[in-house]
């Protein structure tokens, strides 16, 4: 259970406010449907989505997130492990079913957005009042992207989401496709993936690399690392990073998107607000790491983000 108190303090004295779990699961549901990409960095596309008539089943809630990677929500008002099962057997059917989510993105979200989906990184959000230890042990042997988040209502409205466990794979299909086995747009583009952008990039900037990637992940236990086609990702709930290898000849560096204020950045050829600039990877700050002097200094930063996220 968690352990988890939140008090009001009101002068010299001090109040628990009680934990409680929402009267109903179609509460807590619309509650976060109704604020998705506020709590969990997810832009909504549907509710109850039906599966058919051979799957019989219904998706609480069915999003796309900040890496453009499709999202599963389940609830469940109390502890249940059913959660994590039916979301799997949810899960397996979105990656049968790629062109019918592709064309909802497409009619909700644009073409544009529905070409640019990230497959790999499709993920399945459980949220439950509570998990016991034999469901977080089985997500960690799941080769899925599975998150199990614990919620508690406090006073008339305060929502806790907490993190309790996270699950991040490499892959979970063998490749970018609808089901008529066509290429996606994505896929198909003619942009250099990061995993091509750092088999070509020198020595040193490997090393930068993998220096900042390593600093990032060990800021706390919730950190999760994801390897997308352009860009490698750092999150907790939300993204607080996002990392771009750029292995050119005459001036290779690392850009490092946070999100932090992007007018907060001095323009000074180490940090530039890319509010308005299209770029990879998601923050309006954006730092260039070109050496050692410059990683240094990029630390505070990267740690910034972190604590904000």
């Amino acid at each position: 259970m968690s352990d988890i108190k939140l008090f009001s303090i009101n002068g010299q004295s001090a109040q628990e406010l009680e934990a409680k779990t929402a009267v109903l699961e179609k509460d807590l549901q619309h509650h976060i449907e109704r604020h998705m990409e506020v709590l969990l960095g997810v832009r909504f596309l549907a509710t109850e989505y039906s599966t058919g008539k051979t799957h019989k089943g219904r998706i609480d809630s069915l999003g796309l997130d900040e890496n453009s990677c499709p999202v599963i929500v389940e609830y469940k008002r109390h502890t249940n492990e059913n959660v994590i099962n039916q979301g799997l057997f949810y899960l397996d059917w979105l990656l049968d079913h790629q062109a019918e989510f592709k064309w909802l993105v497409m009619e909700s979200l644009g073409k544009e957005t529905a070409e640019a989906i990230e497959w790999n990184g499709t993920r399945l959000i459980c949220i439950a009042s509570d998990f016991n230890k034999y469901d977080e042990h089985a997500v960690q042997q799941i080769n899925r992207n599975i998150e199990l988040m614990r919620y508690r209502y406090f006073g008339a409205d305060l929502l806790l989401l907490e993190l309790v466990n996270a699950q991040t794979v490499a892959q979970i299909i063998g490749s970018s496709s609808d089901e008529s086995g066509r290429r996606t747009a994505a896929s198909a583009s003619r942009d250099k993936t990061q995993g091509e952008r750092l088999a070509e990039a020198s020595p040193e900037l490997v090393e930068l690399f993998q220096a900042v990637c390593s600093y990032s992940e060990q800021l706390g236990d919730e950190v999760q690392r994801k390897e997308l086609k352009l860009y490698t990702v750092f999150k907790r709930i939300r993204n607080f990073m996002s990392v771009v290898v750029m292995p050119g000849k005459n001036d290779p560096k690392l850009l490092v998107y946070l999100k932090l204020p992007g007018e907060s950045a001095n323009e000074d050829g180490f940090t530039r607000n890319v509010t308005n600039i299209g770029h990879w990877g998601t923050g309006d700050f954006e730092v260039i790491i070109r050496n050692q002097n410059d990683w240094l200094k990029a630390k505070d930063l990267i740690l910034q983000s972190y604590e904000a996220s």
